[in-house]
């Protein structure tokens, strides 16, 4: 049957599903549901003008300034999410080793998107010249990153789980760490370490993904940081060749470019677009 002539439909308004009777338009449902609301996402997009609504649409109808119940927050913060992507996300496990410019920028983009775990690694302490490129701020001078940064998440998203690791990863404690996760990320500044993470990764948990980076530094061109897959569940970010070293700093431009070619990477991989 035709979805325009069905008698009823199934639709989402607000995450909640409902069965409503057809024809129904997007302004009828804000007259019924929340006729306060300035700000109408369909399908995750913000529309202005009404439109006819259809099964398997999500609509979500938003009062602006309003502050949300802890019940409604999840469902607004995700409403411009293209639709059935956050159940899928929410399930998701992810571990993140080193939390500077890159990880810290990665935890942040994930739990904007609603990963449901972050398991966090990292022994440092957030530190002045940590300011150029990382997610911290500067009363946060002295903290462990880990907890900075979590205090920081929870800020943006209440519902993201976090579990903390403050302590130096090796090849003796990257297993026990890291053992939920179904992807890896790798966010280390030096070589040895990477390789370490990479090497570890493989030959203790072959079945995860490895999202890894190579080449971050300077203010070269913005469309030299690419993503490569290096092998079926190993995939590296960069352009491969410029490292960290005195005279090629690390900056916040290039450094967040290759941390949300990371970020996208995974959440690809948790919505089986990489499988």
């Amino acid at each position: 049957m035709d979805k325009k002539t069905s008698e009823t439909i199934q639709v989402k308004v607000n995450e909640k599903l409902l069965s409503l009777p057809s024809p129904v338009t997007l302004y009828e449902l804000k007259k019924r549901f929340k006729p306060d609301a300035d700000l109408i996402i369909y399908n995750g997009f913000p529309v202005s003008s009404d439109e006819p609504v259809f099964s398997g649409d999500e609509i979500c109808l938003i009062k602006k300034g309003e502050i949300p119940s802890r019940e409604e927050m999840e469902t607004l913060m995700m409403a411009r999410h293209t639709p059935g992507v956050h159940q899928k996300v929410k399930a998701g496990v992810v571990g993140i080793a080193g939390l500077g410019g890159l990880g810290s920028a990665i935890a942040i983009a994930l739990a904007r998107v609603g990963v449901g775990k972050l398991i966090l690694a990292d022994f440092d302490v957030v530190e002045p010249s940590n300011l150029n490129r990382q997610q911290y701020f500067i009363d946060q001078i002295g903290m462990l990153k880990t907890e900075a940064l979590r205090e920081n998440l929870l800020r943006i998203n209440p519902f993201v789980s976090i579990e903390l690791h403050s302590e130096r990863l090796d090849r003796e404690n990257v297993e026990r760490i890291f053992h939920e996760a179904r992807v890896i990320v790798e966010a280390f500044d030096r070589a040895d370490q990477k390789a370490m993470l990479i090497n570890a990764v493989s030959e203790t948990m072959p079945d995860k993904y490895i999202v890894a980076a190579s080449g971050v530094a300077g203010y070269g061109e913005s469309n030299e940081i690419r993503t490569l897959r290096f092998s079926s569940r190993i995939f590296i970010v960069g352009d491969q060749k410029t490292a960290a070293q005195p005279g090629m700093g690390l900056m916040a431009p290039r450094v967040g470019i290759a941390a949300h070619h990371q970020a996208n990477t995974v959440l690809r991989i948790l919505l089986g677009e990489e499988d």
